[in-house]
This record gives C-alpha cells, structure tokens and sequence, in this order.
C-alpha cells in the first residue's frame, strides 16, 4: 500500500500537493504546523477541508516564535505590503529556517507511522528569496533524513517530494483544479484573517496567479457567499 504524508499549510501549494497526493497514493495523511504564526487561522481552514475530504490530520505545535526573525512570528512588527524579489535576502516573512524544522518533524511522524514518501508545495518561481523551497534543499533534507533515521540501515528510504518546485503559482492552481482541489477554505494571507488584506505579498501573488487562471478565486467566492465580502 502506497502513503504519503503531505506538509499541509492549507494555502495554494499545499492544497495542490494534498490532491496531488490523494490521485497518486492509497493512503494519505496531512500534517499542519501550529509554530505561532499571527495567520493561524490556516490551522482551522486546513481542519475544515481534510474534515470534509476525509483524511487524517495531524496537528504538531512548535512555538517559532521563540526563535523570532520573522513578522510572522513576531507581532510587535506589521506585515508589509507586497514587494517584488530583492538581492538583499530573504524577505521579512521568511521564518529562520521553518522548512527545515517541518520535515524533520515530517519525518520523525513518518517514520512511526511506516511511511516513506513526505510531500510538500515548495516552489521557487514566485517566491525566489525563500532559500528553503528550493530543489536542492529538498535534496538535502531527503540525504539527511535517510541518514539520521532508521532508514541509514533499512532498503526503504524516505522520499521527500516537492512536485511543483518549479512552477508558477497559476500552474500550481490548473495542476490543484486537474486533481479535483477544493480551494474555497485555503488561506494565503499574511495578516491573519479568513478574509484576504488583498496588500501582503501572499494575497497580491494569489490574485495574480488566479487572474492568469481566468477563474474567480473560490475563496473569494465562498466570502461573498457566506456574506463575510
């Protein structure tokens, strides 16, 4: 039997990577970081839609927030509004390192539960600055997951799987729609409410991407639905 353990956020990417998942594997589980983001209103939109697919969802809580570096673990600072790629580094809303804490955690929960392939929604093209979304950090963090667990003395290795690394954000969203993804309840903002500020990066890179789409964005029209637009 094929599983697969999704880093789910409950945004675009890794909403497109659960459906890609559940297309490709017999069984698969979800697994949300609660890391003391100012935007964990994610964390209940992720509840509703594996509730409504079906799945089991696992919840890790890990306080990023004691580490700070980022505005959106630190909210003595305000998000700022969307800005294009800098050579300077990484943008503010990079958290130190968060990538490469969830696939540890990933593969300390996949390797109790007997699963070898951990996916995730990384991707490079809209978000250059993020130095963990990368290929070959996701290689990396595949070699050292297979040398620091069981896996270092086992033919069964881990896999860890980013299969839009190299797309843009429309084309994450038409592979999400291919696989039937529902996106009604998948958060992208920054500021921590169910209703989009339309100003961080997050929200000015989804309205982009769904307007290349050509298709209203079904959290937008869930809003409008619900009366909360």
């Amino acid at each position: 039997m094929k599983k697969c353990l999704v880093l789910f956020s409950g945004g675009i990417d890794s909403t497109s990577a659960l459906f890609w998942a559940l297309k490709k594997y017999d069984t698969v589980q979800a697994l949300t970081f609660d890391y003391g983001q100012r935007h964990r209103i994610e964390i209940s939109m992720s509840q509703s839609l594996t509730r409504k697919i079906g799945i089991p969802h696992k919840i890790i809580k890990v306080d990023l927030s004691q580490i700070g570096g980022s505005v959106l673990t630190d909210l003595s600072h305000s998000v700022p509004g969307y800005t294009e790629a800098s050579e300077s580094g990484p943008p503010p809303t990079y958290v130190p390192f968060r990538n490469g804490i969830f696939i540890s955690l990933a593969a300390a929960w996949a390797e109790v539960e007997g699963i070898q392939d951990i996916a995730c929604g990384f991707n490079v093209i809209d978000s250059p600055d993020y130095p963990d979304t990368r290929q070959e950090f996701v290689e990396a963090m595949e070699k050292a997951v297979n040398l620091g667990t069981k896996a270092s003395s086992s033919p069964k290795k881990f896999r860890v799987l980013a299969p839009f690394v190299n797309l843009k954000k429309s084309e994450i969203i038409r592979q999400g729609l291919s696989f039937g993804a529902d996106f009604s309840h998948s958060i992208s903002c920054y500021a921590g409410q169910e209703v989009p500020c339309q100003e961080c990066s997050s929200c000015v890179l989804r309205r982009k991407a769904w307007e290349e789409v050509g298709q209203e964005d079904p959290l937008i029209l869930r809003l409008k639905k619900e009366g909360k637009l």
